[in-house]
């Protein structure tokens, strides 16, 4: 597919407006995923310059693959939006099944559940939004590479897990920079909410706000995501992580050092942008 092409296709998606001069390709982030033997893809989006840069502009544009938990940030937005989440306070009680991860393993907030990615919790608020009301929204969004009534009816829980829904690069940057910006088919405070619980790092050189993911695609391999924005001197970028590796790969390590190896190659981190 050729560039023209892709830039249609985000337009058309309402996401970001592009044209063959604004899309940078920058092979030389791929040993970020050469250390971890990886096959993946970057993007990155300068909002005050409307311009992209992306490794791997293929795989960005062309290939999708299932959102884990990143689709916390939807699945928190119509549980908001449609009054089964009260706020980020709301706490879903554990169903007292002992789990792997232990943060799991007890009474949840919505803050702390997206801090520490519990699926069960959010499991709960896609089973209390019920089918119809999720599909009405991921309609509305346009989310997902699929026949989404196929996937959610029947799997209301575990859609975007399982690997029915599955998601671009492109896609995923273009859905956290409308929710920057106030620009999704949501209240604003439902959009405040979010953005707020999506900071994980604040100090004075910088604001780092994501959702990550992690799966295991059709193939069994990890399917890894980091989506979000950084924010210096006031000023915004959008990212969207993606790549695929061995299944018993130490994901967690390897996902937040690519991306923060490739924000600092970009001069990011250190209130220098």
């Amino acid at each position: 597919m050729k560039l023209n092409v892709f830039c249609l296709i985000i337009i058309a998606l309402v996401f970001n407006a592009c044209s063959p001069n604004n899309v940078t390709k920058d092979e030389s982030l791929k040993k970020y995923f050469d250390q971890y033997n990886v096959k993946g893809t970057f993007g990155l989006f300068d909002n005050g310059q409307g311009h992209f840069t992306i490794y791997n502009l293929s795989r960005f544009k062309d290939s999708a693959y299932l959102p884990a938990s990143t689709f916390k940030i939807v699945n928190s937005l119509v549980g908001i939006e449609t009054g089964k989440i009260v706020d980020e306070k709301l706490v879903i009680k554990w169903d007292g099944v002992k789990r792997s991860i232990e943060p799991w393993n007890k009474d949840l907030t919505m803050a702390e559940a997206f801090k520490v990615s519990s699926v069960p919790y959010y499991q709960e608020v896609a089973r209390r939004i019920g089918k119809d009301k999720m599909q009405r929204f991921l309609d509305t969004l346009g989310y997902g590479t699929h026949d989404q009534k196929k996937a959610v009816i029947g799997a209301i829980d575990t859609f975007w897990l399982d690997n029915t829904v599955k998601v671009t690069a492109d896609e995923q940057l273009g859905l956290v920079k409308k929710l920057y910006f106030d620009q999704l088919p949501f209240q604003k405070r439902t959009m405040r909410i979010v953005k707020d619980v999506m900071v994980m790092e604040k100090n004075a050189n910088y604001t780092l706000g994501y959702k990550t993911g992690w799966g295991t695609g059709e193939n069994g391999n990890s399917v890894a995501w980091i989506v979000g924005w950084i924010v210096e001197n006031q000023h915004p970028y959008f990212f969207s992580l993606n790549f695929e590796g061995p299944r018993d790969m130490d994901v967690v390590t390897a996902r937040m050092n690519i991306l923060k190896g490739i924000l600092k190659q970009h001069g990011f981190l250190e209130g220098k942008k």
